[in-house]
């Protein structure tokens, strides 16, 4: 008896070693760089324009997508971020890690996959979670994303941290598009699996729910 328990205990103190590792693990992907490479647009004299023109700061104080003024812009890292407001453009300026999308601005869900392409900003195409900014390329990506937001954000934070900061977007994007990593999933099979949760009734997050998704 006191044999059998003596190996109960050390498989139980083995695995919660073990849980904790990979947790610590799994939070320590949850800081990534974000110093490109970018997703930009084009817009009048804007030619690497952030965010499709949306303000940064307005997603966490206005709780919405707000279009920026072309005239009330600046320029951090190399690309062009504008703001709704003056206001905005100097809380930007205190504290752009903050504000900034991760990814360089990409599509959350595509990062997912090694495949920086695509990212919007605009309605519905954006979450900002655990204080932190998420863009994706449409809402369809954001809901797919988002039926394993916690497992799906450990990929995505890992490979960006691997093989996607600093490199050549194009040249990641396709390579990644041959060689697709082994959880590729096609949008044809994440949105019938997204159909089947949303008739059970059992998606995280069902239409509908506020864009923003508390910090804690």
């Amino acid at each position: 008896m006191h044999t059998r328990f003596h190996h109960w205990l050390v498989a139980f103190l083995s695995a919660m070693l073990c849980a904790a590792a990979l947790t610590a693990h799994a939070q320590r992907l949850w800081e990534s760089p974000n110093n490109g490479p970018w997703r930009t647009s084009s817009d009048g004299a804007d030619r690497k324009l952030m965010l499709e023109g949306h303000d940064a700061v307005a997603y966490f104080t206005q709780n919405s997508a707000v279009k920026g003024d072309p005239a009330i812009k600046l320029e951090h890292k190399g690309v062009t971020w504008r703001f709704a407001s003056e206001a905005n453009k100097a809380e930007f300026q205190k504290s752009p890690d903050k504000y900034m999308p991760q990814f360089g601005g990409f599509c959350t869900n595509g990062v997912n996959y090694a495949i920086p392409w695509g990212g919007g900003g605009g309605p519905n195409t954006w979450r900002i979670y655990k204080g932190k900014l998420y863009v994706f390329g449409g809402q369809s990506s954001r809901d797919h994303f988002e039926m394993d937001t916690e497992r799906n954000l450990d990929l995505a934070h890992q490979l960006w941290n691997d093989q996607v900061a600093g490199s050549n977007a194009v040249l990641t994007r396709y390579k990644r598009l041959i060689f697709r990593v082994p959880h590729y999933r096609t949008g044809k099979q994440l949105q019938a699996e997204y159909d089947a949760k949303l008739a059970a009734k059992t998606l995280p997050v069902m239409p509908g729910a506020a864009q923003m998704v508390p910090a804690n």
